[in-house]
């Protein structure tokens, strides 16, 4: 039961199981229900020089995200909901793995300092256990904006992400305790983003995580 409770702790920070049981790698899970009432957000997309501009949707969302992010262009006309969606899928796996390493320097720049406490206490808390942690995003199933605001000066971005994890984590002997690199389990997670579009900086921190 100790060995389970700790082989789990990572999911405590990042995220949960979806279930009980364990999927293969390679197998598809069911599509995620849509929103009740979703609307679509159709904003431009860049077009190349000359070019006529073309429009693309977001996935559907709720009125009231839809709201949040036309309240953030209309004060950053910088921000782009569809680059942001990508910029989010990257951040998601560069937090992961900067947790997984246990860097704490590189989620330091990238986390609010709340955030980097609790990561920096579960990085502690594993090392202390004498434990070492071989994970490995498998996919990303999905990216959706499910949240967004703005309460001078801050922007504030709520994201859910679906993935597929391999997790393993081994003792101080080199022992597998729990987990296996040959089964992915279904995570999912709901991160929350915060800009301050008064400063020069573009780049958004990870400011909460939650599961979701």
């Amino acid at each position: 039961m100790v060995a389970a409770f700790l082989g789990m702790r990572l999911y405590s920070v990042l995220g949960r199981r979806a279930d009980h049981g364990e999927e293969p790698v390679q197998s598809r899970f069911d599509a995620p229900v849509a929103p009740a009432n979703p609307v679509a957000l159709p904003l431009p997309e860049r077009a190349a020089p000359g070019a006529a501009p073309q429009g693309r949707d977001l996935a559907p969302m709720l009125p009231s995200v839809e709201r949040g992010l036309r309240e953030i262009i209309a004060v950053d006309r910088r921000f782009d909901p569809h680059g942001f969606i990508e910029g989010a899928r990257s951040a998601y796996r560069i937090v992961l793995e900067a947790f997984w390493r246990g860097d704490k320097a590189e989620l330091a720049q990238l986390c609010d300092a709340e955030v980097v406490k609790s990561f920096a206490y579960a990085i502690d808390s594993r090392v202390a256990a004498g434990e070492v942690v071989e994970n490995r995003l498998v996919r990303i199933e999905e990216v959706s904006v499910v949240g967004a605001s703005y309460g001078a000066p801050y922007a504030r971005v709520v994201v859910r992400f679906v993935a597929d994890i391999a997790a393993v984590t081994r003792n101080g002997d080199g022992h597998v305790i729990a987990g296996s690199l040959h089964d992915a389990v279904e995570v999912r997670d709901v991160w929350t983003f915060r800009r301050d579009v008064t400063s020069g900086n573009p780049d958004w921190l990870l400011e909460a995580t939650d599961e979701g």
